[in-house]
């Protein structure tokens, strides 16, 4: 049995509130997520960290956020520089395949030294998806280009470049949201592709990368597959396609739980979530009444999803010996960065 239940929590702020402090002492999250709401100066977001890890009684208790560069990304000057979007290392790899890889790893060895020394450990990214012509923006500039091969090539690049400064990579959202022609934040997007297209296309990067320690689902209806449920719920899609065809058996969280992509309250949103066969639920907002709706059905982390989570944290490596100073200074020959 573990010591943690199967969610992700956000936070509402700057410090955590004497009923956080109280509610994530008896619910007792696997990990925590932040968003920018969490971000002030660095030794604030440091004895946030370690306040949360405290509370759960785990030092090795995951911190994730998300932290790609373009507009999505919760640091921002001055605790880190304003760092390109993907498509702009894809467009690189356009032009220089070799440049366009290297400067993948480069910025995410950078994330690895922004976010490691504030207590920070996992980072939601690569971000795997490969948009089609018309698709909604919601994914838009994040990803590294329209070709399954240029995606999995640079995402790969990306996650190695985590890893070998000691974070974990989060893939997403599998298997893929690149078609989908609504922002899964405010409505939820229908797929209508045939699965071969799917398969060769939109899966193919999840598939090369299989073995990457955790993944985020897609709040995506894939009609083809499973034309009632969205990815995140469907328990078609996580068998045969996320387990089966892709081959992924890393931890498998939701994206969040909160976006009108699902439907239902927290309660049903959260069972039908953990009835499709995921293994973590997160939920971001920090909002209490909803994490209180979620923690009430959020079972105990055990049995495979707990191997699973287990295998994860174990896949955090040292961080390796670059330099810092080295590492900023060949990225700034790629691209002028705001600091």
């Amino acid at each position: 049995m573990s010591e943690s239940k199967a969610w992700i929590a956000g936070t509402s702020g700057l410090k955590l509130t004497p009923d956080e402090i109280a509610f994530f002492r008896d619910e007792r999250p696997w990990g925590f997520i932040l968003f920018a709401r969490n971000v002030g100066e660095a030794a604030q977001v440091e004895d946030l960290t370690a306040h949360l890890r405290d509370l759960v009684r785990r030092d090795e208790a995951p911190v994730l956020i998300d932290q790609e560069g373009g507009r999505v990304q919760r640091l921002r000057p001055p605790l880190a520089p304003n760092y390109p979007a993907g498509s702009a290392l894809g467009a690189l790899f356009k032009q220089d395949e070799e440049a366009g890889l290297r400067a993948a790893w480069l910025l995410s060895r950078l994330h690895a030294f922004d976010l490691m020394k504030l207590g920070v450990n996992v980072d939601c990214l690569p971000v795997l998806d490969v948009p089609v012509e018309g698709a909604n923006e919601v994914i838009g500039s994040r990803a590294y280009g329209n070709h399954p091969e240029i995606v999995t090539a640079m995402g790969r690049a990306a996650a190695e470049g985590l890893l070998a400064g000691g974070m974990l990579p989060v893939m997403k959202h599998i298997p893929g949201h690149g078609r989908a022609f609504a922002d899964t934040h405010h409505e939820l997007p229908t797929v209508t592709t045939p699965l071969d297209e799917l398969a060769e296309h939109d899966f193919a990067p999840f598939r090369a990368l299989a073995h990457l320690p955790m993944a985020m689902s897609a709040h995506v209806i894939f009609s083809a597959i499973d034309p009632k449920h969205p990815a995140t719920t469907s328990g078609k899609v996580v068998e045969e396609i996320i387990r089966g065809h892709i081959g992924f058996d890393g931890l498998l969280m939701s994206d969040d739980v909160s976006m009108n992509a699902l439907s239902g309250d927290y309660f049903d949103r959260t069972k039908a979530i953990f009835a499709a066969g995921l293994d973590i639920v997160l939920h971001c907002h920090g909002i209490m009444e909803q994490m209180t709706a979620v923690a009430s059905c959020t079972p105990e982390l055990n049995g495979k999803a707990l191997e699973r989570a287990q295998r994860a944290i174990q896949y955090a490596r040292k961080p390796d010996a670059s330099d810092e100073a080295e590492i900023r200074e060949e990225f700034q020959r790629f691209f002028e960065v705001v600091a």
